[in-house]
């Protein structure tokens, strides 16, 4: 059974080692009690990303009925910050470039709550070979809130830190974040860097996705906004 292979695999509680591809012939439905009880959101995308079916983990995580979810893309679902990079990874899905891809992803509610958590897509091949459905499993990281440092809200972030997270997290490139700050390429750099031991993350995907979680960055708006509280 591929799916029972996939679900044990490493990489798809956050290993690094590359996934079989899944075959799209299999009914998702016999593989249902295995993700049932897995605590993995896992949901089943047609060609057009649109979603086909999901289990409980992932309508109660994303706190939407079943109605709501089915027939609509999914990433309707995500973020705006990492909406355009993750579709971009399900496109290579779709096209064969890839079999599968793992990611950190922010997650959107209903009421304007945002959580975070690693995303695990996987190509379901027919038996031509060709694409007939992406899988997509989603684990969520728990407990986010009490496992939230204490932070003194008014020492936090700069003025310039908080312009630079807030471009950051809107993709904003940055020699284009060094031109609207008057800043150097390496200014903007040092900056990032510094926000990346404050806040103890190694990357900027990282860095956007704890910035959420600690809600230093306004759930529910777009461009991104960081809280006033949490700048100097």
């Amino acid at each position: 059974m591929i799916l029972m292979t996939v679900l044990l695999d490493e990489g798809v509680l956050g290993g690094r080692g590359p996934l079989p591809a899944v075959s799209a012939e299999r009914p998702v439905d016999l593989y249902k009690p295995l993700f049932e009880r897995s605590g993995i959101c896992m949901a089943n995308l047609d060609p057009q990303l649109r979603v086909r079916d999901a289990n409980s983990d992932f309508f109660r995580e994303f706190g939407r009925q079943s109605s709501s979810v089915r027939g609509r893309l999914f990433q309707d679902f995500l973020h705006p910050s990492v909406e355009p990079r993750l579709r971009q990874q399900l496109g290579c899905l779709l096209d064969g470039r890839r079999a599968s891809f793992g990611e950190r992803m922010l997650g959107t509610r209903p009421d304007g709550t945002v959580f975070s958590g690693e995303l695990t897509g996987i190509a379901a091949t027919k038996a031509d070979g060709t694409v007939g459905a992406v899988m997509v499993l989603v684990k969520a990281e728990r407990d986010e809130r009490a496992a939230r440092p204490r932070v003194d809200p008014g020492k936090m972030l700069s003025d310039i830190d908080a312009r630079i997270l807030e471009g950051v997290a809107a993709g904003t490139s940055t020699v284009q974040m060094a031109s609207r700050l008057y800043l150097s390429r390496q200014g903007v750099e040092y900056h990032v860097s510094t926000m990346f031991r404050k806040l103890k993350v190694t990357n900027r995907p990282a860095l956007v996705s704890k910035a959420y979680a600690l809600g230093i960055l306004s759930t529910g708006c777009w461009p991104p906004k960081v809280v006033p509280e949490y700048e100097k």
